[in-house]
């Protein structure tokens, strides 16, 4: 394949003060659980990133002293010559590929609450930050103050260029950095030279770019990553406001723009709450002031997207952070003209989960995302090193994964499906509103199912032991799926409420086959993610009368992780819906529901022609569990395994991993996940 000509503008090389990028694909600076807590699998991680053809790659929130702790939180460090060794082989893996190698440099200001160093928090004024409970209040920041983190700064700076970094940041970004803070007046009282008017509290940002430049000569680029705008209207930064003031007094200064949306939550919009190209209002100004090249970002994925970005002149180069890590060889790809072998991103937001949790980075579409190193998994690299025949009985997303990667590895592979269209939970949940982008996960694999001449794909085929004895396939994997629970049994109820015999009780299985809703309804959601707040959207823009309980604090509490929480409770109150926060699930009569506020132990009733159960889900094993008490000596196939909801529920990327796995391991000894060892000092 050739690439398409349209898309040629993406590969021109362009200039980034003293360095070159071979492209205008810029993996953007991005977070993923790892930093030097799991140096070896950060490493790989950027490197397949470069592999993949991405022109620049840029490392996470690189802290630049000790006595800024964002602990559980996990980043890397520029402290002293001690960080060298790791900073330099994430360089050396870009390099090796032909990409130019960011980092971000980051003060995190009143943000960190230095629990782990136990240091003293400081910022622009003596104010509590506004999103930690902490209970603390930083030092406001003197002049002395000030002289050691512009050192520091530098000191970071230099450390970066010995370690061979291309491109070297100031980050004033995601309401999350001392320089941003320093601008902003809700962090900012100063009545000094940093303080009062924005000419003054652009100074600490000035003051370090001008810093860094002197720091690394022309030798490395220098880039200001920049929130423009933190849609709080008159009260923050915004476009049309402190944001575009602050890029014109600093516009030919840094050798680089990196603009976008402050806070996180913002800056990340799942697909749920945001188009392709969302950031586009907010940043487009930015070009108009400056001749130095810009890079945003917006859950790019469509190479036609792209180039209108840059022929529009929105962007020079078009940043990625989720869209890198749904597929790393994305560029690659378009250059390759193998457009529908991209892994397009679902904009789920479930990598950002990982590392909120401290984990190593996870991908609904990319199984192999943070397990580059650990398991030495190629995104694109399988070895064709198998041979034999395998049924896989389940047609979700487990089922086309375990296909797709066992096809690839040379079985000749049967999958059946029972119901008339394959993907299983992607299928019936991308329907609901806000999810449509989910589906992509089964249109890939099925795309790449269909360049595999040895897997064949079964709709509409119901399995059962006879069926599996008769076809005698070298090996069996189980991948039904599980049904949602229809007694309420889940994280608050361990035992099954008292029923009415003429109660209506749905469960999402049941709205899924078209089972008919009627007013009011109410949702108990004992499951917490995010399909008891979009089944409450789906009945209310239907015009019902909803209401949401939950024993949590907060309805979809888990989306917190996922930073959706606040924007979803937005959007439900704005629908109207009716949410009862902390209340348990009592009884289900005919005509109402009784539940208990968990805060109070008061127990009252709520009238529900319909009551929807989002509680638990129980897996489908009848199959798995006759195959699997069939003596061995009286057995056709070699094994059986059952992978996914299945084996054990979760989410849609666990059901994903959960086949790649399994299809990686079938038939051959595991691979022995490597370990980060910590190195005693003495």
């Amino acid at each position: 394949m050739t690439r398409d000509p349209r898309f040629d503008v993406l590969f021109e090389p362009i200039r980034i003060g003293p360095v070159t990028a071979k492209n205008r694909f810029y993996q953007v600076p991005h977070c993923n659980g790892m930093g030097s807590a799991r140096a070896n699998a950060l490493v790989r991680l950027r490197e397949i990133k470069a592999e993949g053809g991405w022109g620049v790659v840029c490392t996470e929130e690189t802290s630049i002293e000790p006595d800024v702790d964002i602990s559980p939180s996990v980043g890397l460090q520029l402290w002293d010559d001690g960080d060298l060794p790791l900073a330099a082989a994430i360089a050396a893996g870009i390099h090796r590929h032909g990409a130019l190698a960011g980092v971000e440099l980051m003060h995190y200001g009143p943000v960190a609450a230095n629990r782990d160093s136990r240091g003293i928090t400081m910022g622009p004024s003596c104010l509590p930050f506004p999103s930690r409970l902490d209970p603390i209040q930083p030092r406001a920041i003197d002049r002395a103050d000030l002289r050691a983190i512009r050192e520091s700064h530098r000191r970071a700076a230099k450390l970066a260029q010995r370690a061979g970094f291309d491109i070297i940041y100031v980050a004033a970004v995601h309401d999350a950095t001392l320089p941003m803070h320093f601008l902003s007046r809700r962090h900012n009282d100063r009545s000094d030279e940093y303080g009062g008017p924005l000419e003054n509290r652009v100074r600490l940002l000035r003051e370090l770019i001008e810093d860094t430049k002197d720091a690394v000569g022309d030798r490395s680029a220098v880039a200001v990553r920049l929130a423009v705008d933190e849609l709080l209207g008159p009260s923050g930064i915004s476009c049309d406001g402190e944001g575009r003031d602050i890029v014109a007094m600093l516009a030919e200064l840094p050798d680089l723009w990196d603009v976008n949306l402050s806070n996180w939550a913002n800056d990340s919009q799942s697909s749920r709450f945001a188009d392709e190209g969302f950031q586009e209002p907010y940043v487009r100004f930015v070009k108009s002031l400056t001749s130095k090249p810009v890079v945003g970002v917006g859950l790019f994925t469509s190479p036609d997207a792209m180039v209108s970005q840059i022929r529009r002149g929105v962007l020079d180069l078009i940043g990625a952070a989720r869209p890198s890590i749904a597929d790393p060889f994305l560029p690659r790809k378009i250059a390759e003209g193998r457009l529908d072998d991209i892994r397009e991103c679902i904009g789920c937001n479930i990598c950002v989960a990982a590392h909120r949790s401290s984990v190593s980075l996870r991908c609904t579409q990319n199984p192999t995302a943070g397990e580059e190193w650990r398991r030495d998994w190629h995104p694109e690299i399988i070895r064709r090193d198998s041979k034999g025949t395998v049924l896989i009985v389940g047609g979700g997303p487990t089922g086309l994964e375990c296909a797709l990667t066992l096809g690839r590895r040379g079985f000749d592979v049967t999958l059946a499906e029972a119901s008339d269209e394959v993907g299983g939970r992607v299928t019936r949940e991308a329907r609901l509103p806000g999810l449509a982008r989910w589906s992509r996960v089964r249109d890939y694999r099925l795309s790449q199912i269909r360049q595999q001449p040895n897997v064949a794909v079964y709709p509409s085929s119901t399995i059962d032991a006879d069926y599996v004895l008769e076809a005698a396939p070298e090996r069996v994997v189980i991948a039904t799926g599980a049904r949602w629970r229809r007694d309420g049994l889940g994280r608050s109820l361990r035992v099954a409420p008292p029923v009415s015999p003429g109660a209506r009780i749905l469960t999402p299985d049941d709205i899924f086959s078209g089972a008919i809703v009627t007013s009011p309804v109410v949702i108990y959601d004992d499951d917490h993610y995010y399909l008891g707040g979009v089944l409450a959207e789906k009945f209310r823009s239907e015009g019902h009368v909803t209401i949401l309980v939950t024993p949590e604090a907060a309805p979809s509490a888990w989306t917190a992780w996922t930073l959706e929480l606040g924007a979803i409770e937005r959007r439900l109150k704005f629908l109207g819906i009716i949410i009862h926060r902390r209340h348990q699930l009592s009884s289900i009569a005919d005509d109402s529901v009784r539940v208990t506020d968990l805060t109070t132990a008061r127990e009252f009733a709520l009238q529900a022609a319909t009551t929807v159960l989002v509680t638990a889900r129980v897996p489908r094993v009848e199959l798995y569990a006759t195959l699997d008490a069939i003596p061995e000596e009286n057995r056709p196939f070699k094994s059986i395994t059952r992978a996914g909801d299945c084996n054990a529920p979760g989410t849609i990327a666990a059901a994903v991993y959960a086949g790649h796995r399994v299809a990686r391991e079938l038939a051959t000894a595991p691979y022995p996940a490597l370990r980060e060892r910590i190195r005693l000092e003495r």
